[in-house]
């Protein structure tokens, strides 16, 4: 059967608008949160994208890449990014997205486990890629991309890496390999492995298309201009800013990685209209001192998934925004809470078509106001997840039809969904359940700290369930610490049982590459930290 043109392929979407906008400047890569604005802008036309698409799938064809063999792509954000994933979509081979940051031991294991046959990457993480190559088979290949990164690495001496750019000056014929059907896999993305090895979620290639269905769903309009600080190796990036773009001819701006103290220079200098923030990236934004000209921005919305209920109507006024807030995970599910509609701190309803409750171990569903695992399926259907070479965990993950998303939620009698905590990872303290938000909002409006994370540690009362609360803080720069004044900050601002028992004093609060606090991390080096003189209690 003859292939048709389907624009929910990332491959079709680009080459149909290539002829119809070609020197449309619909992304932008900006510099200006990285040097100030010293090095010139990255833009890509939809022409560049399908040329260099192409001449990227090319080169793939020559290495003997065929359909449905696998390579990872591991890259800040780069416009060679999107158009490795372009490259991926011609060709019907499979790329597999990594947080630049992952270490060897790790990107061997999702190397192997994925069955890669080569890495696009940029120099800033070629050194893993070469550790990791020694220690996996089936690496047949690594193209670097060259950055003015502080981490770079020079690849010129580096057996079997080619040059990315090189690709891209050389001009091929067109490629033309068509899927089987739209449902052939695109990407394989890895969960962050919170809780064991990460599970490698497979996306076919007409999700990109799902994808591309957000922009209705949050209400973009014809002139919006998204922008995102956060990783493409993750969903919410290519879900919110990326796909819709792609779709609507939206001219997005992509910032290297998130950086809350440039966030409103870039919207202003590109005129953003929306962007993204994913749970403590928004108190990260709020701990910034206030400035004058803090609502003087051009920004409609913000598209939020977890904005404190603690910090919401302040951020709202503050910054002279409105915030849309929605839920969703990569394995899938999805509710809204459009702005104006709703209470402040739900995550919204789920979309039409989908069912969301919240159930209890049984699988009864909860009345409002009690907790349970937030679960959802198609409209009368069952949920499917495929995690590469792990039918066990895909059948664990829709148990019973449900997605089971790991969340513990609630809904009020009206029918909002309201997320409380990690399945396992309640914070209680003295009898009580902690809000982290709350905590992290009254420390962040101290004008000494620069970022907080809230966490809990085992209680040292031995108290079965219990935890003590660690406020893991990282000290604006030019500041001094004065513990005494923090801790009595918390009294005036908390309920008692909510003031942490320790400040644990970091120099930066590690996260994932959708800027998630990566808790385990924390945790693990409490104690050493806490010998070295970095966990503090109040005098």
């Amino acid at each position: 059967m003859a292939w048709v043109t389907n624009e929910g392929v990332l491959a079709d979407m680009v080459r149909t608008r290539a002829e119809r906008k070609p020197e449309l400047d619909i992304l932008t890569f900006e510099h200006l949160s990285l040097d100030g604005g010293a090095t010139p802008d990255e833009v890509r036309t939809y022409a560049d994208l399908a040329e260099n698409g192409n001449r990227l799938a090319a080169w793939l064809v020559a290495q003997g890449m065929g359909k449905g063999d696998r390579f990872a792509l591991m890259a800040r954000n780069h416009p060679e990014f999107v158009e490795a994933m372009i490259a991926a979509s011609i060709t019907a081979t499979i790329c597999v997205p990594v947080d630049p940051r992952t270490k060897a031991d790790k990107l061997a294991y999702m190397l192997s486990n994925a069955g890669c046959s080569g890495v696009v990457c940029s120099d800033s993480a070629l050194d893993q890629v070469v550790e990791a190559r020694r220690r996996t088979d089936g690496i047949r290949w690594v193209l670097a991309i060259a950055t003015d990164e502080e981490d770079a690495v020079g690849f010129d001496s580096v057996e079997g890496v080619e040059s990315i750019a090189a690709v891209l000056d050389t001009p091929a014929p067109t490629i033309d390999i068509r899927l089987d059907a739209p449902s052939d896999p695109l990407q394989i993305i890895y969960t962050s492995g919170t809780t064991g090895d990460p599970k490698g979620v497979v996306f076919g290639n007409d999700r990109f298309g799902v994808y591309a269905m957000t922009a209705y769903l949050f209400g973009y309009r014809e002139d919006e201009r998204p922008y995102t600080g956060l990783s493409l190796t993750h969903g919410n990036a290519q879900a919110v800013t990326l796909a819709p773009s792609l779709a609507m001819g939206l001219r997005a701006v992509f910032s290297r990685r998130f950086t809350k103290s440039k966030l409103w220079d870039v919207c202003r200098a590109h005129g953003g209209t929306t962007f993204s923030l994913l749970g403590g990236m928004a108190t990260a934004v709020y701990s910034e001192p206030p400035r004058p000209n803090d609502a003087d921005n051009p920004v409609r919305f913000v598209v939020s998934a977890g904005m404190p209920a603690a910090i919401w109507e302040d951020f709202e006024r503050r910054f002279g925004v409105d915030v849309l807030e929605w839920y969703g995970a990569v394995e899938g599910g999805l509710a809204l809470k459009p702005v104006g509609s709703g209470p402040v701190g739900s995550f919204g309803r789920p979309i039409p078509g989908l069912e969301m409750k919240v159930l209890d171990d049984q699988d009864v569903e909860c009345p409002p106001g009690v907790v349970g695992e937030v679960c959802s399926r198609p409209a009368g259907g069952s949920a499917e997840v495929e995690y590469h070479d792990n039918p066990e965990a895909s059948a664990a993950k829709t148990r019973g039809g449900w997605l089971r998303s790991g969340d513990m939620g609630h809904t009020d009698a009206d029918g909002w969904f309201f997320f409380d905590y990690r399945k396992g990872g309640g914070l209680r303290h003295n009898g009580d359940f902690v809000n982290p938000g709350f905590v992290e909002k009254v420390l962040a409006e101290h004008p000494h700290i620069d970022d907080v994370f809230v966490y809990g540690v085992t209680a040292a009362s031995g108290a079965p369930g219990e935890k003590d609360v660690v406020a893991a803080i990282v000290v604006a720069p030019g500041a001094e610490l004065d513990a005494a004044d923090v801790f009595a900050h918390c009294r005036e601002g908390l309920e008692s049982n909510f003031v942490p028992t320790y400040l644990h004093v970091v120099d930066e609060i590690p996260k994932t590459a959708s800027e998630k606090p990566q808790e385990r991390f924390l945790v693990d080096a409490f104690d050493s930290d806490r010998s070295a003189g970095r966990v503090l209690t109040a005098p």
